[in-house]
C-alpha cells in the first residue's frame, strides 16, 4: 500500500485495515485500488489513488498523490457516472474508439508498493 502515507501525521489516527490492493500502471501514472475495512471491521470501502512521479530541478523526485474515498452506498452512482462519462468520450471525442497507448508488461511486486 502506501507505507509513506502512514508515516505522515495526518494518517496516524486512521485505524483502517488494508484488505486488498490492485496497482494499475498507466504511462507516467499508477492507480491504486485499495479495499479497506472500517475501524470496527464491520464495513468496507474503496480508496482510489493516483500517483504520479515528479522530477525536481535538483534531480530528486517526489510523488504527487490524489486520493478518493468511495463508500459502498455510492458505488452504483459512481460506477454509473464513470460509465456515462467514458461513453460520452467514446461517442463524441474519438469516433467510438479511445486511442490506446502501447502497452508494456510490468509486474509489480509487494516491495514496489513502497516506491509509490
Amino acid at each position: 500500500m502506501y507505507r509513506d502515507d502512514y508515516d505522515q501525521g495526518q494518517f496516524q489516527g486512521r485505524d483502517a485495515e488494508d484488505v486488498y490492493s490492485k496497482p494499475v500502471r498507466a504511462g507516467k501514472r499508477t492507480y491504486f485500488f485499495d479495499v479497506k475495512s472500517t475501524k470496527g471491521q464491520n464495513d468496507f470501502y474503496l480508496t482510489i489513488t493516483e500517483s504520479k512521479r515528479r522530477n525536481n530541478p535538483d534531480g530528486s523526485f517526489t510523488f504527487d498523490k490524489h486520493k478518493i474515498f468511495l463508500y459502498k452506498e455510492d458505488f452504483e452512482k459512481f460506477q454509473g457516472g464513470l460509465e456515462e462519462a467514458i461513453e460520452y468520450i467514446r461517442d463524441h471525442c474519438f469516433n467510438g474508439e479511445i486511442p490506446q497507448r502501447p502497452e508494456t508488461e510490468v509486474s509489480v511486486s509487494p516491495e514496489d508498493d513502497n516506491n509509490f
